[in-house]
């Protein structure tokens, strides 16, 4: 990896020379991508490395991309296509369930923790039977928090195509979920 784009803890202080339009774009988009990547990866530092190894391909070829038609949705691509780089070169897959144990960590509360934290995990794996699109969509809004305006912004969709894939990500879930529980 080049060391073209500076690390998180650098950025504030050295971005001055990058272009307006890029950095605007890298403060969008940065934690919503890192939220993503910790998904996949399971580790915040991991995450980072992954996140901004993307902004540095992003920056070498800014000039194209801001000629495509939605730069939003090349720059995720590209973003997860270096989350997956770094988890391959780690030898490690999808962190997803491992978060959902952690997550669930909370469930201690629960009236039954254990039937909670059985439902939970059968959500997680539920989740990584989604087709792409949708465990995005689901990830950034029920998992992260995001708005629907932000997941748009951030996976260069729409609104409407947000709660549209949002929707059917539901209905897929409840018949996964409705499968298991048979």
């Amino acid at each position: 990896m080049t060391n073209d784009f500076p690390r998180s803890r650098e950025i504030t202080s050295m971005t001055a020379g990058l272009p307006a339009d890029f950095r605007a774009f890298h403060q969008l988009h940065r934690k919503a991508y890192i939220d993503r990547a910790m998904v996949y990866l399971g580790n915040h530092a991991d995450a980072e490395e992954a996140v901004d190894a993307a902004f540095e391909q992003l920056l070498r070829c800014w000039p194209k991309v801001l000629t495509m038609e939605n730069p939003a949705a090349y720059a995720w691509k590209v973003m997860k296509n270096r989350v997956i780089d770094l988890a391959r070169a780690r030898n490690r897959g999808p962190a997803l369930l491992d978060n959902a144990t952690f997550e669930t960590a909370i469930l201690k509360n629960a009236v039954d923790p254990i039937a909670a934290l059985e439902e939970s995990l059968n959500l997680y794996q539920a989740i990584k039977k989604l087709p792409e699109r949708q465990q995005d969509v689901v990830i950034l809004l029920h998992c992260r928090g995001y708005s629907v305006a932000e997941t748009a912004t951030h996976l260069g969709i729409t609104e409407a195509g947000v709660r549209s894939t949002a929707r059917y990500a539901r209905r897929r879930l409840q018949q996964l979920l409705a499968k298991d529980n048979r």
